[in-house]
């Protein structure tokens, strides 16, 4: 006979005694801290069972062009996507100048590109590096520019500045006394690590740089070659091998390049590599300024970045490679500080507006829970946090997030709504679910 007082086991439910919740509950987190949609977004991760750290740093895996028209639905436009404007001018001026490849190929090459660019796939690559494809289109068609549109040529003023600055030409004192070795010492970051580099500098950014690191380092590299071919072809000027070779002959755009000291090392190494490549080249007079030293010191730069206890090290790469560019004959003093000037300055922008900070404790982009955008703060207070675990509308420009163009120190979500201004006597409701996250915000 059942107890009318004390229920049996088996009327139990789950056939055991039942189990007594603890009333506990994790206190709300203070919404001066971490705002209302954030945790918000933080609590779906968490009960997703996603990592928000591998959420950020995650990449796009889609094929269907759905996420690239969400993209664009949830993106807010700024004046920085202007460049993507001034990119396009370019890449449609260099297509209608080039005369081989033909139309066809030209077409080809256009569609795969917007292709690539519809694609989650691939657009999260073709993007970032669309300023290295636009600077690629462009080197390669300065030999189809008409002459009546080029500039004259100058060939004195580079050594009048080397005369006036330095009291020397500074290429013709270091390359008087040349040998083997001294040729090898020069040829290996003028010739190797110059090409190579960028895709070694591409691999660490992208694996020890914050997430959204290499779509910064991409699109200044692109820039600071875009910049320095602009201006080798406004204002082209003779490089120091000119002067040894033709003396005082007025030069002409039908003029060949030349290899210079790399000469030497096709002749040690018994190929014709650089004597093929610099008497082809659609920029002979491309002295001012130096992409050897810009992209050298833009390399350094962000490195350095990365590795600030390695700066002094990675200082004197640049100093190795100004020696051999004028150890080689390939550009003047003033050249290289030209080139060193402006990527110091790209990387100053790129840095201030659009790179993420570097946290300490993190070693690679999958340890990075979030990234604050800037450079660090004088006095505490909230900084531009990136949280958006998908990146879409950070995908359409690089760094200049749906903060930047509402002019707001907080980023948007993916509804474009700016996250809720809060203090400590506005709380809603829906803080109390924060109590399901596993996070004592007291400390």
């Amino acid at each position: 006979m059942k107890s009318p007082v004390f229920p049996s086991l088996k009327d139990i439910h789950g056939h055991g005694f039942p189990k007594q919740k603890i009333p506990f509950a994790w206190p709300s987190i203070p919404a001066f801290v971490v705002p209302h949609r954030m945790r918000r977004k933080l609590r779906s991760q968490l009960r997703s069972r996603q990592s928000p750290a591998s959420s950020l740093s995650a990449l796009q895996t889609s094929w269907s062009p759905r996420g690239t028209v969400h993209a664009l639905r949830s993106y807010r436009w700024s004046l920085y996507d202007l460049h993507y404007l001034f990119l396009v001018t370019i890449g449609v001026f260099c297509l209608a100048i080039v005369e081989t490849p033909g139309p066809i190929v030209k077409t080809l090459i256009t569609v795969t590109l917007m292709i690539s660019m519809v694609l989650p796939i691939t657009r999260q690559f073709s993007i970032p590096f669309f300023s290295i494809f636009i600077y690629l289109i462009l080197f390669y068609s300065c030999r189809f520019i008409p002459l009546e549109m080029r500039p004259p040529i100058w060939s004195r003023v580079l050594p009048a500045l080397e005369n006036i600055i330095y009291g020397a030409n500074l290429s013709n004192i270091l390359s008087a006394h040349t040998n083997t070795f001294l040729d090898l010492l020069a040829w290996f970051p003028y010739g190797i690590v110059h090409f190579t580099g960028p895709f070694v500098v591409s691999a660490i950014m992208f694996i020890f740089g914050a997430p959204g690191t290499l779509r910064v380092y991409a699109t200044s590299f692109g820039y600071i070659n875009i910049i320095g071919v602009l201006c080798q072809v406004l204002f082209p000027c003779a490089p120091p091998w000119y002067e040894n070779l033709h003396g005082l002959e007025p030069p002409n755009y039908s003029m060949t390049g030349s290899p210079a000291g790399l000469a030497r090392i096709d002749a040690l190494l018994g190929f014709d590599i650089y004597t093929s490549a610099f008497t082809g080249s659609p920029m002979v007079f491309g002295a001012m300024p130096s992409l050897h030293a810009g992209t050298a010191t833009m390399h350094v730069a962000f490195l350095a970045h990365l590795f600030p206890r390695a700066k002094y090290f990675l200082y004197s790469y640049v100093l190795w490679i100004w020696w051999a560019t004028l150890y080689l004959q390939h550009h003047y003093a003033v050249d290289l500080i030209a080139g060193s000037a402006l990527a110091i300055a790209i990387f100053l922008i790129a840095k201030t507006k659009f790179l993420a900070r570097l946290q300490v404790d993190k070693m690679t982009r999958w340890d990075y829970d979030y990234t604050e955008i800037g450079n660090a703060p004088e006095s505490y207070g909230l900084q531009r946090i990136n949280t958006d675990y998908n990146f879409d509308s950070d995908e359409w420009t690089v760094g200049s997030s749906s903060s930047i163009s509402s002019g707001t120190m907080s980023p948007a979500d993916e509804t474009n709504s700016l996250w809720e201004s809060q203090t400590l006597t506005s709380l809603h409701d829906s803080d109390l679910e924060a109590q399901d996250v596993i996070v004592d915000d007291r400390r």
